[in-house]
């Protein structure tokens, strides 16, 4: 059994002027033991070594993609998975966008770690299409899309969500009319044939990842913004989805980890 999980762990696990919470991502990461790790939001990441500490912390090998504009994001493995392949997704994504292939018993996995806008979403939108491209341009019929999203899934009712935001946070989920939920850049990613696995799983609530009880938060209202989507053959061997909630989750970053158990193994 392989061991995804997905994480915005809030600008590199350092608050502005406030709390250092390295040691409690490592430890809620050390306590899961994913296999994959796909990290988001890992401002001073990409200087010193700071990810290869972190790295070493948690027993896993990291593949950073750089940011032009926004913060770094990362795929970590778990030996013995190993890369076959590793590289940024050379498109201008607000954040970033890293893509990693392993072996496994069934065949290449591609994992794809993306950030998208945060702010835009005909942005989003955009994002979402260079992020179907590059799963469909992998080797093999087994793809993940990890990551935070940014965006309100096409399928729950929205509007108290959108309702209790300040007005300078509601205006990155509605479209130009002021009135519309922006939804377009996950249903992109559905139509382009990704299921989402938390649904394939039969979850039973409706999957929300932020904010975290005492990880700050106020652009958010209870909402699912962080997302693991796989492709039809991945998610025909999904065996659980889950949201990691409780213990030090709650202080650690103001999103919550997504975690699925896929039959696969390493090759």
């Amino acid at each position: 059994m392989l061991r995804a999980m997905t994480w915005n762990i809030r600008t590199g696990g350092r608050d502005s002027g406030g709390a250092d919470r390295r040691d409690l991502l490592v430890r809620v990461v050390a306590d899961e033991r994913p296999d994959v790790l796909a990290l988001q939001e890992l401002r001073g990441f990409d200087s010193g070594d700071v990810l290869a500490d972190f790295a070493g912390r948690v027993g896993m090998r990291p593949h950073l993609a750089r940011s032009c504009f926004g913060q770094p994001v990362a795929v970590l493995l778990r030996p013995p998975l190993r890369a076959l392949a590793a590289t940024r997704v050379r498109r201008p994504f607000h954040h970033a966008a890293q893509r990693v292939t392993v072996a496994t018993s069934a065949g290449p996995l591609t994992v794809l770690s993306v950030h998208l806008d945060p702010y835009r979403g005909l942005r989003r939108r955009v994002e979402a299409g260079w992020a179907a491209a590059a799963l469909r341009r992998a080797p093999g019929e087994l793809g993940l899309l990890a990551g935070d999203l940014n965006t309100l899934d096409p399928v729950a009712d929205h509007t108290e969500r959108i309702a209790r935001l300040p007005a300078a946070y509601r205006r990155r989920h509605l479209r130009r009319d002021g009135r519309t939920v922006e939804t377009r850049a996950v249903a992109r990613l559905l139509a382009a044939g990704l299921v989402d696995l938390y649904a394939a799983a039969g979850a039973p609530d409706g999957g929300l990842t932020a904010p975290t009880r005492h990880g700050g938060g106020a652009e958010f209202s209870g909402m699912r913004l962080d997302y693991l989507l796989g492709t039809a053959a991945l998610a025909g061997r999904v065996r659980g989805c889950r949201v990691l909630r409780g213990g030090e989750a709650e202080y650690a970053s103001d999103h919550y980890p997504v975690v699925a158990d896929l039959d696969l193994d390493p090759a």
